[in-house]
């Protein structure tokens, strides 16, 4: 199976000795052949260029009025026809609601940062092994407010209604599966103007919490399968 990693950004060149850029992130949280295509130098695929799609966060909002933003929406929606399965990441995940008849937006409870916790409510039997509640890093301003037509929210908190959720053969997670707390800690430590000292301490604290990064890649893999890429 071909991986194709839509890549909508880069890591800072001064946190890049933490874990590498994202494409050597979900390298290693799903090893196997990839291809990266990098959206923001407008390096667009065809959408049956791949068997799976794996779309990657980004410091940018889906509704920027950015070109490849508009491009990349269009992109979306020519996988979804296809059929193709894609696993959307944070921007990725915004980025399938957005484009598919949803609506994502700043969302009103403020920044989602550090280890954050989903409840699975609506298990199903490509998520193996089966898990009652996701531990994941997150660091959003955005969140999916409105599905679309046709989706199933899987896991939610009460900060992040829609954590994680299916739709055709797209699944979308808000969190991050594919950090690890070093390069989280250097986002939040960066960022403490922005988030302010309280929401960042509480933030820093909770990265020694247990995470499901290997559980929610096993889950992607099935997805996958589940969805004829093999």
């Amino acid at each position: 199976m071909t991986y194709g990693l839509l890549q909508c950004d880069h890591v800072d060149d001064h946190n890049r000795h933490l874990a590498g850029d994202y494409n050597d992130m979900f390298a290693d949280l799903l090893p196997g052949h990839w291809r990266v295509y990098d959206l923001t130098a407008g390096d667009f695929p065809e959408p049956r260029e791949c068997d799976a799609w794996v779309v990657t966060g980004s410091h940018y909002s889906v509704y920027d009025d950015v070109p490849w933003i508009h491009q990349f929406k269009q992109l979306v929606r020519s996988i979804d026809a296809a059929g193709v399965p894609l696993f959307g990441v944070c921007f990725g995940h915004q980025m399938m609601a957005h484009a598919l008849g949803g609506r994502t937006a700043k969302c009103p409870r403020g920044w989602g940062v550090g280890v954050h916790h989903f409840r699975v409510h609506t298990p199903e039997p490509w998520m193996q092994p089966p898990l009652e509640t996701v531990s994941l890093l997150m660091s959003c301003q955005d969140q999916v407010e409105v599905l679309p037509p046709g989706a199933v929210v899987l896991a939610s908190s009460d900060h992040c209604p829609v954590a994680i959720y299916r739709c055709r053969a797209m699944l979308g997670v808000q969190g991050h599966p594919e950090w690890q707390p070093p390069y989280s800690r250097a986002l939040i430590e960066q960022r403490i103007p922005s988030l302010g000292p309280e929401l960042s301490a509480k933030a820093l604290a909770s990265l020694d919490q247990p995470r499901h990064s290997a559980e929610f890649a096993a889950w992607a893999r099935a997805w996958f399968r589940l969805h004829g890429a093999v």
